[in-house]
């Protein structure tokens, strides 16, 4: 058995995260713990303190009693606003406080580039223009190429919890540009679990997504690869 502990702000799309779990069809549990997500806003103000170390480091103790061997901030948005340097101090502090490796999700998706072998990105975000500028930039400085960037102004976690497939499925289109070796989906608010074979033979590449990628992460530091072919390129290799 393989537990992985993530650190989920607010209540949005987590249900991602037992739906992952099902489609791994593995010994992997996935245990998920809710942080006081504060101002519900996607507003640069509001995810810095929403990815403040005490609001993390509340969830802690619940993850360390469910047996993770691995804890993940699953948030994009509340950690790339902190910057590469902020991004790391941030995730440093988490696994202090944890006694685990930790990580978070934006590293996640740096990670996931590389091993889906993109070196040019297209990014197709639920947030305003200004935010998406943020991951964007948090990816330039990990060496990845940004293509295109493409936000769409929206304000809230709660809001993009709402959406579903057909407005995934136009997300992801609209964000797309021919020299993207992958599309980036970056907010953990959005449900995509049930969509990813989907999206991938829509857009002809592979698609990465936040609550996908978080869950990798979590798994490539607790040492374990796991192949699940309903959960896109990144989970097809070798198990």
């Amino acid at each position: 058995m393989t537990a992985v502990g993530f650190l989920y702000p607010g209540h949005s799309a987590e249900d991602d995260y037992p739906r992952i779990e099902m489609l791994l069809d593995s010994d992997v549990r996935l245990s998920v713990v809710h942080t006081d997500i504060g101002e519900d806003a996607h507003r640069v103000d509001a995810l810095l303190e929403m990815g403040s170390p005490a609001r993390l480091a509340a969830g802690v103790e619940e993850l360390r009693l469910a047996g993770a061997e691995a804890v993940v901030w699953a948030c994009t948005s509340g950690s790339f606003v902190h910057g590469p340097d902020g991004a790391r101090d941030q995730v440093a502090l988490l696994a202090q406080a944890a006694g685990l490796p930790a990580s978070s999700t934006s590293f996640a998706f740096t990670q996931a580039v590389r091993d889906v072998g993109a070196s040019r990105v297209a990014i197709a975000a639920t947030y305003p223009d200004d935010v998406a500028a943020y991951f964007a930039d948090f990816l330039k400085a990990a060496d990845i190429e940004v293509v295109a960037e493409r936000g769409s102004g929206i304000l809230t976690a709660a809001e993009v919890g709402t959406w579903g497939r057909e407005e995934v499925m136009a997300l992801a289109r609209a964000g797309d540009h021919p020299d993207a070796d992958a599309v980036l989906l970056p907010d953990t608010a959005l449900h995509t679990a049930a969509y990813l074979p989907e999206l991938e033979e829509a857009l002809g590449k592979p698609v990465l997504t936040a609550n996908q990628v978080t869950v990798w992460e979590g798994l490539r530091l607790a040492g374990r690869r796991v192949r699940a072919k309903h959960l896109g390129t990144l989970f097809a290799g070798r198990a």
